[in-house]
């Protein structure tokens, strides 16, 4: 088969444990887009959270694209075009801070230049502001201040506490919001039928490329979705176990080792 569009996580996939990406992947990724594979990053991180890692990919230079939000929404990076949105239906962020304050959550939101906050600044809070390179603005007037469109909000805690509230408000958003835990200590809430698959799909019809062309590449809870759907779906060899259960291939390097390199001279070259 050939494989004519690479899509790449950001954290724990294309970049190192100190978010960085290495040399080597770096080459590979712009040798790639020089021979005309697009490539996309799907990430859940903002779009800010993005921008370093697209310009250092030559995103621009190449026409690759974007998908922040886990997917809600979808960025043409040459253009700058948004391609496609979907926000938290209207009125969302001020139920789920309510949520938050009854379970003892943190809870955040993004604008373009920084991470809106309705409670204290917590640990994993501050680990998403590392992330994202966004700063963290604490609004007590959270509700009221959050009047505007947003594409995902995400609750923070520690991890066995929010492992037994996710079922609880998935149950209770079944019909209004996705719910799902992106890592231990994060607990996303997505607009409806939102995830990196859906996204992608829509990525797909815009560039004339058939699934079974595509490689997704993820090492997380929130890659599975995109691995599954993909003609290739790669777990990373750091990947969490239940990532792994659904990949079609499982690199033998890491996020450390030059794991993408690996899949592109395996896959593309």
């Amino acid at each position: 088969m050939d494989y004519n569009l690479l899509v790449l996580d950001i954290d724990g996939t294309v970049t190192n444990s100190q978010k960085k990406v290495l040399p080597k992947t770096k080459e590979a990724i712009l040798n790639l887009q020089k021979q005309g594979v697009p490539v996309a990053i799907a990430s859940g991180r903002p779009t800010r959270g993005i921008v370093n890692i697209a310009e250092e990919l030559e995103f621009e230079k190449y026409g690759s694209y974007v998908l922040a939000f886990n997917g809600a929404r979808i960025v043409n990076w040459r253009t700058k075009e948004c391609i496609y949105s979907k926000e938290l239906p209207q009125g969302m962020p001020k139920k789920l801070y309510q949520d938050a304050l009854a379970y003892q959550m943190g809870i955040i939101t993004y604008k373009e230049d920084c991470i809106i906050s309705g409670t204290e600044t917590d640990e994993y809070m501050q680990k998403e502001s590392v992330i994202t390179g966004l700063p963290i603005v604490y609004r007590e007037d959270f509700p009221k201040y959050v009047n505007f469109p947003v594409n995902k909000c995400l609750f923070t805690g520690k991890p066995e506490e929010l492992e037994q509230i996710e079922p609880i408000l998935t149950e209770k958003y079944l019909h209004e919001v996705q719910i799902f835990r992106s890592e231990p200590y994060f607990l996303e809430a997505l607009p409806k039928n939102v995830d990196k698959a859906f996204c992608l799909a829509r990525l797909l019809g815009i560039l004339g490329i058939p699934r079974e062309a595509m490689v997704c590449c993820g090492d997380g809870y929130n890659d599975i979705s995109m691995i599954q759907f993909a003609g290739l779906g790669v777990a990373m060899a750091n990947a969490q176990e239940k990532v792994k259960d659904v990949a079609d291939y499982v690199t033998i390097h890491n996020n450390d080792e030059d794991g993408i390199a690996e899949v592109i001279e395996k896959f593309f070259l």
